[in-house]
């Protein structure tokens, strides 16, 4: 995708401009389908050996504990993420050399723990998030973490679009597709777009 990695390479140029000292925290945020693990995964490349990627899926609840708190059928919602998980990770980031993560499955639709490794030589972490910039109680406090945060802006009609494909490439009909699409992901989108800090950059 042409267009991530021109994004990446002007990113990149940003980050480089970062004082040089100790570890960086570089938050890339949005809402669901706006490219931000595209973006992310081209940033990392680009960046080279001393850079990691660390997505924020890792830090869904498990569908059983959704289930227990009748939260299924709104996962991905700020609500079904373990905050208080991720908020100790980027602490232990800013502290400890080496931190293993966890990653999403989208395919099994679980997480998997410890799936990577962030080593002492990773100076620059990438962390991608649908609510890295939310402002709402629990989530701003995770500003604080930030060397540099970048907001991606993407029309809500082409979110809904790249949606409603997302859900199709995962075997739904083009009905279920839309209805899961306009049930739960725009809701979250709109969340985010309604109630979000003021980033550094913003694409």
């Amino acid at each position: 995708m042409d267009t991530a990695k021109n994004i990446a390479w002007g990113l990149a140029e940003a980050i480089r401009d970062l004082p040089q000292d100790g570890r960086k925290l570089i938050a890339l945020a949005g809402p669901p389908a706006s490219g931000k693990s595209t973006i992310a995964a081209a940033l990392v490349t680009h960046l080279g050996k001393t850079a990691a990627l660390v997505p924020m899926d890792g830090f869904h609840y498990s569908n059983a504990i959704l289930d227990a708190r009748d939260l299924r059928a709104r996962k991905g919602a700020p609500e079904t993420f373990d905050l208080a998980g991720f908020n100790t990770l980027m602490w232990r980031l800013r502290t400890e050399d080496e931190v293993a993560v966890p990653t999403f499955d989208r395919t099994l639709d679980t997480s998997i723990g410890s799936s990577v490794l962030v080593e002492a030589h990773h100076s620059l972490i990438v962390v991608e998030g649908n609510y890295l910039l939310l402002d709402e109680p629990g989530w701003s406090d995770l500003n604080q973490h930030w060397n540099l945060s970048v907001g991606l802006d993407v029309p809500e009609d082409v979110l809904e679009k790249r949606l409603v494909q997302r859900w199709l490439s995962q075997g739904l009909s083009t009905q279920a597709a839309r209805n899961r699409a306009l049930s739960n992901d725009i809701p979250n989108a709109q969340r985010v777009l309604g109630n979000q800090l003021q980033s550094d950059l913003t694409i």
